[in-house]
């Protein structure tokens, strides 16, 4: 009764009574309990506050049941009322706590209906607490825009775990967690704000991805630069790299003598990279000043550029460029150039950016210089190579002569491709061409040894077969990984024969002037370095005006195609071009065979011969008797001769020379002697005999009879030889014609 506020002396007993002591905001719902008590006959349970006998309110929570009398009406309600004041006021503390604290709160009964939400829950949904009360939380207008939030807390409750959800709150934009703690009958929400971690995530997650990006631009540009072998290739990989990102021009220019020469450009052309100066004016001049302080220099506008460099503004042509970017080009400690960057746009870089440039700058330095030191080194050695081959083509009477060399693409070493074509007495010409394996100074070298064996041997007239075998010896005595191919072919324009012999080589091609085409058939030796002599040759009748072809491996073998299907290729070229000009003809074979956009794995060397046949009426020759007379005959028959051609001022020179030339023969040598005057270019006469000896000069003494002839043939004559047959020998000696 005390808990009721009412001593036992005073105590009246009446629901008026009871209803008289408690607090009457607590009153309307703790009627509301009696009464469903009353109608479910059932439990009682109710907590309020009772005015005690000292006027002070104080808790008291009561549970009891519903009693009823004999006719089933409720008579009364017994139950046990116990004080709750103490532990009230830890809930009021509790609660009071938790209306204050930093994140939100809500809590719902079994029906997801709010009943309670302190202070900043109601700040972050935008509802006061009446407004919020009571209410069903799917209700709620701010969270009507998370139609996931209501499936995501039933399925919560029905496992009883807690959840967690991240929500954005579409009127203020601010990011929160939801946690969701469901219980029985009341379930609790939490919302906590997260908005700068987010942001420092996002902000987080967004400096990483340009890292990422900034990283990954840089491997591309490294891996770049490390494939690029000249000048050229690092611009391209830096264009290639820098134009995607806001760059429209892109210039490189290197010092040499204090003034600055181009590289090469990308994209539209800095106009501020026209600007020309030398150090006494680089105050004046944007690009001289990144040159001179070493540092890039960013002009982030127009205006900024007339404010810095008024001079050079004057200047300064019509241009769309808003922006750029100076950076110099510095390796082992000196600054050898400048990159210039033009944008279409003013642009300031950050910190950040700065430094990336610097460092790209370093790598871009790096490449150029080893790309410059490649330049130099590779420009020196196709310089080599090209004084090793034939600077000019003899003009002959034996044939017309045409020839293309083609290096391959750039980034490879020089090759050993070569050919030559060697006048020889007697109307005939050497056309050689070989290929040394392998690219390299090392293999141009070789080349120019074997062309200078060539030449020598070829003046020594040995059989095309000899050369060959002594060519081998040479490559043979550079080492077991020595190898080159090489084709030999004499043509004698006095028979219209060509005898060929090829060591490992493509064979040459035979066309005809009516446009057919064939492929001789010449034996094939191992290559030179690989060989064992003797070498096997063969003779092949070639009329006036055909074209013998010679070319390189290089013209019709490619990753793409075979040799076969190559050389089939120059078949039908050579069929539809081969009766024109011999240049034009040159042009058009390496045109179709290695067309320009589709870089050559290897050298190719080409060369075009038009043979002619010497005019029999341009020829003489007599069979003459083994007897001392025949000296006396060759001199009438020489003068008869040279008197036919117009040439009786050579008629006493040359009736010496054959007259010393045959007495040798009838002297020392053996039948059957062979007289011949050919003309030419030169005269030239030669003298047969079947005798293998070899003529020698000797120094005569002043006491000796004889041993002066070959003394007086070298005299009278420009030039004399020996060639060898294999039935015996010719003994020629030149002279040149008398000039009109």
């Amino acid at each position: 009764m005390l808990l009721h506020g009412v001593t036992p002396g005073s105590f009246v007993p009446g629901v008026e009574t009871w209803l008289g002591v408690i607090h009457p905001d607590d009153l309307p719902r703790t009627l509301a309990a009696v009464e469903a008590a009353i109608a479910k006959r059932g439990l009682y349970e109710a907590e309020y506050r009772t005015r005690r006998p000292d006027g002070v309110y104080g808790w008291v929570r009561v549970r009891g049941s519903v009693m009823l009398d004999d006719q089933g009406h409720v008579s009364r309600l017994v139950g046990t009322v116990w004080d709750s004041s103490e532990a009230r006021s830890a809930l009021d503390a509790l609660g009071r706590a938790v209306r204050h604290m930093h994140d939100g709160f809500l809590t719902m009964d079994g029906d997801w209906r709010v009943t309670f939400g302190n202070a900043e829950a109601e700040h972050i949904l935008g509802l006061a607490g009446d407004e919020l009360l009571g209410r069903l939380v799917w209700e709620l207008p701010p969270i009507q825009h998370m139609p996931a939030l209501e499936a995501v807390f039933r399925e919560s409750a029905v496992k009883d775990a807690p959840v967690d959800l991240d929500v954005r709150m579409p009127d203020t934009e601010r990011d929160y967690r939801l946690r969701l703690v469901p219980g029985r009958g009341v379930r609790g929400v939490y919302f906590t704000d997260v908005t700068e971690a987010v942001r420092y995530e996002a902000e987080r997650s967004a400096a990483a991805q340009i890292a990422a990006e900034r990283s990954s631009w840089i491997s591309e540009l490294t891996a770049a630069l490390a494939k690029a072998t000249t000048a050229l290739d690092v611009l391209d990989a830096v264009a290639r790299q820098v134009m995607p990102h806001g760059v429209t021009g892109l210039k490189m220019q290197v010092i040499e003598d204090d003034q600055l020469h181009d590289i090469g450009e990308a994209g539209r052309r800095p106009a501020v990279s026209d600007q020309r100066a030398d150090y006494a004016s680089a105050p004046c001049q944007p690009v001289w000043e990144a040159v001179l302080t070493g540092q890039p220099l960013l002009i982030s506008s127009l205006s900024e550029f007339r404010a810095r460099f008024p001079e050079a503004a004057e200047h300064l042509p019509t241009t769309d460029d808003q922006a750029w970017a100076f950076v110099p080009l510095a390796a082992s400690g000196h600054t050898f150039g400048v990159c210039v960057l033009a944008l279409d746009q003013p642009r300031v870089l950050n910190e950040e950016e700065c430094a990336l440039l610097t460092a790209v700058t370093a790598l871009v330095a790096h490449a150029l210089e080893r790309a410059r030191l490649y330049d130099a080194e590779h420009t020196r050695s196709r310089r080599l190579q090209r004084s090793l081959l034939p600077q000019t083509l003899p003009v002959l009477s034996a044939c017309t002569l045409a020839a293309r060399y083609l290096p391959a693409e750039q980034g490879l070493d020089v090759g050993g491709d070569w050919y030559d074509a060697i006048p020889l007495p007697s109307a005939r010409v050497a056309l050689v061409i070989g290929d040394v394996m392998g690219h390299g100074l090392s293999e141009a070298a070789t080349m120019g040894r074997l062309r200078t064996a060539v030449h020598t041997l070829a003046a020594l007239e040995l059989p095309p077969e000899e050369i060959m075998g002594h060519l081998n010896d040479i490559v043979s005595g550079l080492g077991d990984d020595a190898y080159a191919t090489c084709l030999y072919a004499l043509y004698d324009s006095t028979d219209s024969t060509c005898t060929i012999v090829s060591a490992g080589h493509p064979p040459l091609a035979v066309a005809s002037p009516d446009g057919s085409v064939r492929i001789p058939d010449i034996p094939q030796n191992p290559p030179l370095g690989a060989a064992e002599p003797p070498f096997e040759s063969v003779e092949l009748v070639v009329p006036a005006e055909h074209l013998l072809v010679l070319f390189t491996d290089g013209l019709v073998e490619s990753n793409d195609r075979d040799i076969d299907q190559g050389t089939a290729r120059l078949e039908e070229v050579l069929r539809d071009a081969g009766r024109g000009d011999l240049t034009d003809l040159c042009h058009t074979l390496t045109g179709e065979l290695l067309p320009a956009g589709r870089p050559a794995s290897d050298d190719a060397a080409l060369l075009i011969a038009r043979v002619h046949a010497l005019p029999a009426y341009h020829m003489a020759s007599w069979l003459l008797p083994e007897d001392p007379r025949a000296a006396g005959r060759a001199r009438e028959l020489v003068r008869e001769q040279l008197s036919a051609w117009g040439l009786d001022d050579l008629t006493m020179t040359t009736e010496l020379l054959v007259s010393e030339l045959v007495g040798n023969v009838i002297r020392h040598a053996r039948g059957p002697l062979k007289v011949r005057l050919l003309r030419d270019a030169e005269l030239l006469c030669e003298v047969f005999d079947g005798s293998l000896t070899m003529p020698r000069i000797r120094r005569a003494l002043e006491t000796d009879e004889g041993g002066r002839g070959l003394q007086l043939v070298a005299a009278l004559s420009q030039q004399w030889g020996v060639r060898y047959t294999s039935t015996g020998k010719w003994i020629w000696a030149v002279q040149p014609l008398p000039s009109e």
